[in-house]
């Protein structure tokens, strides 16, 4: 990590910001999105829980402070393992200070609590066509096939929304 990098939890006072990222993040790969009020709402009660955490990654330095990205991640039991698996959610950098390593540090964040909590197992669903997050991962040691796999064998997401809550609206730009 660079010396005006730096990576933290984000905490109650940070929700508009996250929200605004991830409302960002939606907006740039034009995925339906709730609004910046909704989902700063839904994390004003997510982000305090001992089973989601939230990095920030900032760059720092004369007394200012500028937000780079997020990730947010979610820990769920698991017969499997003793502590659960995560699943990486999100984790978005601002198109104009990609490649700084900010991407790389959230990431860093995520395997040391990962490590030290012990976690079973990290799970990040990437779009086939995401070409560049999926390069991403790879060169951090994710795989998209059963690491004990013949390596022809791709794993699938299926999902059914269930409209819990409001559903995903397009904002206009």
């Amino acid at each position: 990590m660079t010396p005006d990098l730096r990576v933290r939890r984000a905490g109650a006072d940070d929700v508009d910001e996250v929200a605004t990222l991830l409302h960002a993040f939606n907006v740039e790969f034009e995925t339906p999105t709730p609004s910046v009020a909704e989902f700063a709402r839904r994390l004003s009660t997510q982000v305090p829980r001992e089973d989601v955490r939230v990095w920030l990654a900032e760059k720092t330095g004369a007394g200012t402070s500028e937000t780079l990205g997020f990730s947010l991640v979610t820990l769920r039991p698991s017969p499997y393992y003793d502590v659960g698996v995560a699943t990486l959610e999100e984790l978005y950098v601002r198109p104009h200070r990609r490649g700084a390593g900010a991407g790389t540090a959230l990431l860093g964040a995520l395997l040391a609590w990962a490590e030290e909590e012990q976690v079973g197992e990290i799970q990040i669903n990437v779009d086939e066509v995401d070409v560049d997050a999926r390069r991403f991962y790879e060169r951090h040691g994710f795989s998209h096939l059963e690491p004990t796999g013949d390596g022809e064998t791709r794993m699938f997401l299926y999902l059914r929304e269930m409209g819990g809550g409001s559903a995903p609206v397009r904002q206009d730009r």
